[in-house]
């Protein structure tokens, strides 16, 4: 599943940083590598203990954990909707991702010069915010001027409904708030509201880059983006970008977990970043097991066992019969499938079967 999340921020917020941390295999753990699909993506493995403890007790010939895409989009400056900077290249490379990693400067440092002159994460993210938000409304008015027409003249019931959907958007935007801050009820609102790819409506999680002794805890700067995005159904996450680099540049596990003790911290940064961005893209997880290989899979939250076999490859979805389910629990407390089968933990589902994260499978299949 190519889905992607794009890193955003202005100059100097330790955007580059972080994502320089990603593509260091060292900042996650040995067997967790980095490739690079071009200079700015980055395919990288998503931190996950339920895979460790599953290749611990098959002990089989390898391991291949899930991957998640992070994007390092090009800078912005104020303009860029109407195309200043490299506004446009800015804009595009956005509009490509499907969620939005946006880091937001939350330490002081007379060394490290904010493009603004002040540390102020609040005026950083209206920045970005209004420039997504003005090309938002240019996108919604441009549309409704089209389907206004279509409403009026051809008694269109469907461009009738797309017309309140846009007038909703609009009336925000043209309050400066995201898109993301609409919900609808109905399903067939919540089509036309996702077919318009509105930049603001992409969900986004707000990296608060902190200094070291802010890493545990946070800090004021903290405070106050959390106050600022209490209404956007958004997540937060507390990072300290310097630390992560000097964890990046230890050679063994060992020295890492030993630095992250010595600062307050259970996990990097890092990991806890690229797991939260997995599960921003709404993204969840099932595995295989087996002698020659216990691997992670990637699916979509809701997918049904078909659609998940279809991962795997097409014919197994398109010859699907069932899928033998194991819940992982239970596959970790009896220690293998013979004693799952045993004490009778194996389900056998259908093509209703909805996965969950968690879930190993085996399917069955004709073609």
């Amino acid at each position: 599943m190519a889905l992607q999340c794009g890193i955003v921020g202005l100059p100097n917020v330790g955007k580059s940083t972080l994502f320089n941390c990603l593509s260091n295999a060292k900042a996650q753990s040995a067997n967790f590598p980095f490739c690079t699909i071009e200079p700015n993506v980055g395919v990288i493995t998503v931190p996950d203990h339920r895979l460790n403890e599953l290749a611990e007790i098959v002990n089989p010939q390898r391991v291949v954990p899930t991957t998640v895409e992070i994007v390092d989009i090009a800078g912005l400056v104020k303009g860029a909707s109407k195309g200043e900077g490299l506004g446009n290249k800015f804009l595009a490379n956005i509009r490509e991702t499907d969620a939005i990693i946006h880091v937001l400067r939350c330490f002081d440092d007379d060394n490290v010069v904010h493009v603004d002159g002040s540390v102020n994460p609040i005026r950083d993210k209206e920045i970005i915010d209004a420039e997504l938000q003005l090309k938002d409304l240019e996108t919604v008015e441009s549309r409704l001027a089209r389907v206004q027409k279509q409403a009026q003249t051809g008694g269109d019931k469907q461009a009738k409904r797309l017309v309140d959907v846009l007038l909703q958007y609009k009336e925000v935007l043209e309050q400066g708030k995201s898109a993301r801050v609409v919900t609808f009820d109905s399903k067939e609102d919540q089509r036309l509201a996702k077919d318009l790819y509105l930049l603001t409506n992409k969900p986004v999680l707000y990296v608060c880059n902190v200094d070291e002794a802010s890493a545990v805890s946070g800090n004021q700067y903290v405070e106050q983006v959390r106050a600022a995005v209490q209404d956007e159904s958004a997540d937060i996450l507390v990072v300290a970008a310097k630390i992560e680099s000097e964890i990046a540049e230890l050679e063994t596990y060992e020295e890492r977990q030993m630095f992250l003790e010595e600062v307050g911290l259970t996990e990097s940064g890092v990991a806890r970043l690229i797991r939260t961005a997995y599960h921003l893209l709404d993204l969840q997880t099932y595995f295989t097991c087996g002698v020659q290989e216990v691997r992670a899979w990637t699916f979509g939250r809701g997918w049904k066992a078909p659609q998940c076999a279809g991962v795997i490859h097409t014919d197994f979805e398109k010859g699907f019969i069932r899928a033998e389910v194991i819940k992982y629990d239970d596959y970790v407390r009896l220690g293998s499938e013979a004693a799952c089968r045993e004490a009778g933990k194996i389900g056998i589902e259908g093509k209703e079967y909805v996965v969950q994260d968690g879930d190993i499978l085996h399917f069955r299949f004709n073609v």
